[in-house]
């Protein structure tokens, strides 16, 4: 099958490459057209585990292909892909005006019968909003061309995107069109072999369940973080309770580890946007906003760690911070905690030592340029490097080589051995053998 996607973001990148993996023809469009020259050389523009190879081997196939013309990939395809970035707007809504220019942009050029499916995370009424936009570029051509608008939300975990693509849970295909759902699901067939995964129901109803997929695993993740901080006070650790409550079938292991709260593309931006939709419909949120507002608070527990430990005023000290991305896997530093972190640390007067696997590039891309200029923060070229005349360490992200690492080098490069463990990766038995001072989130120790 000939297919179109447009947006060569994290979402459209990993769509097409794995549609190309699949034997279809895929053609991925962008308007940044430094982006598809590199992409054209190969040059990923994000850090994914095997996206690299697929691009690349798919590519050279002729299979995937890069362009900035529309209506150049149009011409042979009929189903469109829309994956561009819906950023939240200040009051939390969804911004939809690069899905709808795209959609007009489609109605321009479109000739004939064709599927245009949205990939992009959409609040409920983006479908109808689309086929409107589309119509009315028809309207103003004078040109009778039948399609169909399908909502496809995807569900790939950063870090894992490609696998999840090719092996999914479930494949969501919201459509009122007999004719638009054969062809979505004779796309998805070879993605559905073991079992049927695929679920067709309304426009609406995909849209939705995008949404509340993600805030139900929000909402664990905010649920045990406040449970981890009432541990604290309580003298409780929250591993043991974690065990006894993820045994339950009913509740699961996943996505009930504490830590110093989520971050991403995903999580932050459509709980907002969820809770916007519910003011919009005059109901308040009640769960929703005490979802969002316990991460927000659970962004700053670290620091207050450290502060509680050191005191205000921070001059003088040097802090080695590990992780920086906002997960392991990933070089995505959105709505990251180590940003907030940072921030908690610089302000009182800390000097940050920081460094991540993959995301040092990105770092130097978000973070103010002032931290750097005044030596507030450092990036180090090693993990142990962060260590150097360190009088703690703060461990933000659970990046695999954080997991075991040489105790007795980390004592013997730090000023001091105290580690704030923001992922609870660290046994509070086996640090305190090591002969370290160890902070865990909801570990049972109160500062």
């Amino acid at each position: 099958m000939n297919l179109t996607v447009i947006g060569t973001g994290y979402v459209g990148l990993v769509t097409g490459a794995c549609f190309a993996e699949m034997g279809n023809t895929v053609y991925c469009v962008d308007i940044d057209a430094n982006k598809i020259a590199r992409l054209k050389e190969g040059v990923i523009p994000i850090h994914e585990p095997d996206l690299e190879r697929i691009v690349q081997s798919n590519a050279k196939e002729g299979r995937l292909r890069f362009t900035t013309s529309l209506p150049e990939a149009m011409a042979d395809s009929s189903v469109y892909f829309i994956a561009v970035g819906t950023p939240p707007g200040e009051d939390g809504s969804a911004d939809l005006q690069h899905v709808l220019g795209v959609a007009r942009d489609i109605g321009q050029n479109l000739k004939d019968y064709a599927v245009v499916v949205n990939k992009s995370t959409v609040p409920v009424g983006t479908a109808d909003r689309v086929r409107a936009a589309i119509a009315e570029e028809l309207a103003k051509r004078g040109a009778e061309v039948s399609f169909d608008v399908v909502s496809n939300p995807e569900f790939l975990k950063e870090g894992a995107a490609v696998d999840d693509f090719m092996r999914p849970d479930r494949i969501i295909i919201g459509s009122s069109s007999e004719r638009a759902s054969e062809i979505l699901r004779l796309l998805y067939t070879d993605f559905s072999r073991n079992h049927d995964k695929i679920m067709v129901m309304g426009e609406r109803d995909a849209e939705m369940t995008k949404y509340a997929a993600n805030a139900m695993l929000a909402t664990k993740i905010s649920f045990m973080n406040e449970v981890a901080n009432l541990c604290d006070k309580l003298g409780v650790d929250v591993e043991k309770v974690r065990l006894g409550i993820g045994s339950d079938a009913r509740i699961g292991y996943s996505f009930i580890y504490p830590g110093c709260g989520y971050g991403g593309s995903c999580f932050p931006k459509d709980v907002s946007a969820l809770i916007h939709m519910a003011e919009q419909n005059y109901l308040f949120p009640l769960v929703l906003q005490s979802v969002h507002q316990r991460n927000m608070f659970q962004k700053m527990i670290l620091g207050e760690k450290i502060v509680a430990r050191f005191g205000q005023d921070l001059s003088g000290k040097v802090l080695a911070l590990w992780g920086l991305a906002f997960k392991p896997g990933t070089d995505d530093m959105r709505e990251a905690p180590s940003i907030i972190l940072l921030q908690q640390l610089i302000s009182c007067g800390a000097r940050v030592q920081a460094y991540d696997p993959v995301a040092m590039d990105a770092a130097r891309q978000v973070l103010p340029k002032a931290w750097f200029d005044n030596g507030s923060l450092t990036l180090a070229e090693h993990q142990y490097d962060a260590l150097k005349g360190a009088d703690a360490l703060a461990l933000v992200t659970e990046w695999k080589p954080f997991r075991h690492p040489d105790f007795g080098a980390m004592k013997r490069l730090m000023n001091a051995p105290v580690v704030f463990d923001g992922r609870n990766q660290y046994d509070p038995a086996r640090m305190a053998a090591e002969g370290f001072e160890y902070f865990g989130i909801g570990r049972g120790r109160k500062l």
